[in-house]
């Protein structure tokens, strides 16, 4: 390519993008002045005016632009209608290559003539896309084959193409802060050459052929793992730089709805099956097809309708680390747990400039948000915005930024290249289900492979990790006794996690923690490791109520109604303290209506004894023991504070935070 072309081709991207920029830029003035009904009007016009723009460049300069386009126009669930359907003619195919220029870089690479190694070669190609084309043919043994021939020259193209476009993502962070793409281009930059060498993309089909374990036998689902998957990927013939031979397999575009409809195949399984097959390669493997854009799929005609997966030019390889973390992400994400999405960025390389475990939290479901259809784009679209605004919002009030400076402050300190590639997949991934008109629900469907990751990549029992009680000095006999006994339950699966500590006379005999953090959250236990716990206090009640015992003021045989007149009522007089304790009282179910009638009630302790006091038994007490998961507090408090004749507060002090020297503001 000579200078004057790619001077005019820079000019062409250019011109464009800035011809684009200005549309939108006058059509978002222009609304300020028109009636509401006929904004919506106003957008449609524009989006179907740039989106023939977009066409017509893409169309002119080929090579990057091409790819590009592809990738917009899967993107059904963000950008509007009229780009999604202009571009889509890009998944189909581009005006073809001369079949001379075919041939001549056939033979040139093998260094044989087109008559000796085909038996028929079909001069109009199957499709032509941005890097090459592919024609149909026979070799001379009678094999069916597909042979995809790069074209000439495309090399100094994608390159140039490259620069070009990381001037206009440069150009675009600049003008609009909030839109800095620049961790993305710079991957694709790294990335993208690397299509070009098909000898490296026929190494790649083999390995996730084999990873996969694609076989053209069909094997019952019922029977294979949830982590398996069931799809189809050609077998590679020969290769060389520029030229790719490939088992020809016989199948349905996914953009041919007439067909796939004729055939009878269902949508909905085949795209559920190209996620797992995804899932497979991220979470298994570590080893992925970085382009699943609708052009590199097909159907097979025969059932059970199996996905083909084509085009492993651009993959990329995850390390073991790699892996785990984008699964300890997934669960993170999947079960809200900040601390964990925490610790899976810093593994993964991920650092933000600020603490915001929320936002961090949200962009992350992002990730794994169950897919629209492409007739929900638009309110997708809206809800995202509208997230985007909250949290530059909460990003401005926490930095004390201004309007201005909230626009250019990017949150994101350190962005790895791997999560770039990662999150690629996973928009295409979603923009092929939209334009499938499918819904995709990606927690259920990618949650068996980031299980296998993790559960092969984390020792949880003692018997394999020295680390399993964490390393602290033993206080007492009983100490070193119950540890031994943790690891016989670790051994045994029945615990995951654990911390004990125990007091007597003031003096700490236990303090132990042992196991891990998470099913999936492989840091040890410590001591001072936070969990989110329910009914800790119950602990505490219950030993206000022994101390109360032990110093002579309470008997576990007495009647509750002795000590507490009010509590006789409904049949409550032969309720007596043990009851309470070992949850044989029959009022387990009294804070539960109390909470449905009034929630706030419950901040009320007065107003909660008094309920107490006015219930009545469900079972005879002694008779089932049936947990007093809300109730057991109020309970134990009368008890207390009438037994004692003082606040329940007072003997908390008194029984505990004193003698423990524990500090009460803590």
């Amino acid at each position: 390519m000579g200078w004057g072309n790619i001077y005019r081709r820079r000019m062409s991207v250019f011109s464009m993008a800035i011809l684009i920029y200005l549309d939108y830029k006058a059509v978002q003035q222009r609304e300020k002045w028109i009636k509401k009904s006929k904004i919506s009007a106003l957008w449609q016009r524009a989006h179907e005016r740039n989106a023939k723009r977009v066409l017509n460049l893409i169309i002119k300069l080929e090579g990057l632009w091409v790819k590009l386009g592809q990738y917009l126009s899967t993107r059904a669930d963000v950008l509007p209608e009229p780009y999604i359907s202009l571009l889509k003619q890009l998944q189909d195919s581009l005006p073809p290559r001369p079949v001379q220029e075919v041939s001549q870089t056939i033979e040139r690479e093998f260094g044989e003539s087109m008559g000796g190694m085909f038996m028929d070669f079909v001069e109009t190609p199957l499709a032509t896309a941005s890097i090459a084309q592919v024609h149909r043919a026979t070799l001379v043994d009678g094999r069916q084959v597909v042979v995809k021939v790069q074209h000439q020259g495309i090399k100094t193209i994608i390159l140039e193409d490259l620069k070009n476009a990381k001037s206009i993502v440069d150009w675009i962070a600049w003008a609009e802060p909030q839109y800095d793409f620049n961790p993305i281009i710079d991957e694709w930059c790294k990335e993208a050459p690397k299509e070009l060498d098909f000898n490296s993309e026929a190494e790649n089909t083999r390995i996730v052929s084999a990873n996969l374990g694609c076989k053209n036998k069909h094997e019952d689902s019922n029977k294979k793992p949830a982590y398996e998957v069931d799809v189809l990927i050609p077998e590679v013939i020969q290769s060389s730089e520029t030229v790719l031979i490939l088992e020809f397999m016989d199948g349905i575009r996914l953009n041919d709805c007439e067909s796939l409809e004729a055939f009878g195949v269902n949508k909905q399984k085949v795209v559920e099956e190209i996620t797992r097959a995804y899932a497979h390669q991220i979470y298994v493997d570590g080893f992925f097809n970085g382009d699943p854009h609708p052009g590199n799929f097909l159907v097979s005609k025969d059932p059970p309708h199996r996905p083909i997966l084509l085009d492993f030019g651009l993959t990329k390889k995850l390390s073991s680390s790699m892996k785990q973390a984008l699964a300890k992400m997934f669960f993170a994400a999947a079960e809200g747990d900040h601390v964990a999405l925490l610790s899976a960025f810093a593994e993964m390389g991920l650092r933000l400039r600020l603490d915001v475990p929320e936002q961090a939290m949200e962009v992350s479901t992002l990730f794994f948000r169950t897919s629209a259809p492409a007739n929900e784009a638009f309110e997708t679209v809206k809800n995202l915005s509208e997230q985007r605004a909250k949290n530059l919002k909460v990003i401005q009030e926490k930095m004390k930024l201004n309007q201005k400076e909230v626009k250019r402050f990017n949150p994101v300190d350190a962005f790895p290249g791997d999560i770039v590639i990662f999150s690629r997949v996973l928009n295409l991934l979603r923009g092929l289900s939209s334009t499938m008109n499918v819904r995709i629900v990606y927690l259920d469907i990618m949650r068996p492979f980031a299980e296998y990751v993790l559960q092969v990549g984390i020792n949880k029992e003692p018997s394999v990790s020295a680390e399993w009680i964490y390393s602290k000095p033993i206080h007492s006999d009983v100490e070193a006794k119950l540890r031994d006994f943790l690891v016989e339950l670790g051994n045994d699966g029945k615990i995951l996690g654990i911390q004990v500590c125990a007091y007597k006379d003031g003096e700490v005999i236990i303090d132990t923690s042992a196991g891990m953090l998470g099913r999936y959250d492989p840091r040890p236990v410590q001591p001072d490791s936070l969990f989110p716990v329910f009914s800790v206090t119950k602990g505490i009640t219950a030993g206000m109520l022994h101390w109360l015992v032990d110093n002579g003021k309470l008997k576990l045989e007495e009647n509750i109604a002795n000590i507490w007149p009010e509590f006789k009522s409904n049949g409550k007089d032969l309720i007596k303290v043990h009851h309470v304790l070992n949850h044989t009282s029959g009022l387990h179910n009294v804070s539960v209506d109390l909470s449905s009638e009034n929630p706030l009630l419950i901040c009320d302790w007065d107003e909660c004894l008094n309920r107490i006091a006015l219930s009545a038994p469900e079972t005879e007490p002694g008779q089932e023991q049936l947990y007093h998961y809300l109730s057991f507090g109020w309970l134990c408090g009368g008890i207390i504070e009438r037994a004692s004749g003082k606040k329940f507060q007072e003997i908390l002090e008194e029984g505990i935070i004193q003698p423990l020297s524990i500090d009460a503001l803590q």
